[in-house]
């Protein structure tokens, strides 16, 4: 059994979205000063690989504790779309066989650095966010710290408040290492009453 791990690590001076706070840890007890030793964590809902709540988009939606957690493990498919530029729309995703309830879309974000923020990183329209719903997908994570384009209006909002109203979001995968084809998937996210919360994704590979 192979287990790849597509958890972006936390670390400070890692890229935020904009406007999110960055991650700050700093030990506040430390051996050999000390018998243990224990950090201070500081950082957004939505820092790293995390998913969205529906509070995240809508006022009374579920908090990431309510959320269903077999939305985060079983049967997932990787598709590679490196080669299919910044908007990964309907006609894009119409030529993959979607075969399971998660997908994973491997981007041009996976070939980028990660090293400061990019405005100009591939996402899911809204005509790839109705295909994906059409084809029964509850799950789906993207390579870049947004699923929807950065500033895109009205269209992107709607992609937004439909993709967090009937799919798990996972974003801010690490895919560089996965190959297009079916994993086991698992990543359980933190279980606190917030909009969104970091979780530990690996693909199992029997």
């Amino acid at each position: 059994m192979d287990i790849i791990d597509i958890t972006r690590k936390i670390r400070e001076g890692m890229p935020v979205y904009p406007g999110n706070p960055e991650p700050e840890i700093e030990k506040y007890r430390e051996i050999p000063e000390d018998s243990t030793t224990e950090s201070e964590i500081s950082m957004g809902s939505h820092t790293g690989t995390h998913v969205d709540a529906p509070q995240h988009v809508f006022e009374d939606g579920e908090t990431v504790d309510q959320m269903d957690l077999e939305k985060f493990y079983g049967k997932c498919q990787v598709l590679d779309l490196t080669s299919a530029g910044r908007e990964i729309n309907r006609e894009i995703l119409q030529q993959k066989n979607i075969t399971e309830d998660i997908i994973l879309l491997k981007t041009e974000n996976s070939e980028k650095n990660f090293e400061e923020f990019r405005e100009d990183f591939a996402y899911l329209t809204l005509s790839g966010v109705e295909y994906l719903i059409e084809n029964g997908v509850e799950t789906v994570g993207i390579d870049y710290l947004s699923l929807v384009e950065f500033d895109g209006g009205e269209e992107a909002e709607e992609a937004h408040q439909k993709a967090n109203e009937k799919m798990a979001v996972i974003e801010g995968l690490e895919l560089s290492s996965a190959e297009e084809k079916n994993y086991t998937f698992s990543g359980m996210p933190l279980k606190m009453e917030t909009d969104g919360a970091q979780l530990r994704a690996v693909l199992i590979e029997e």
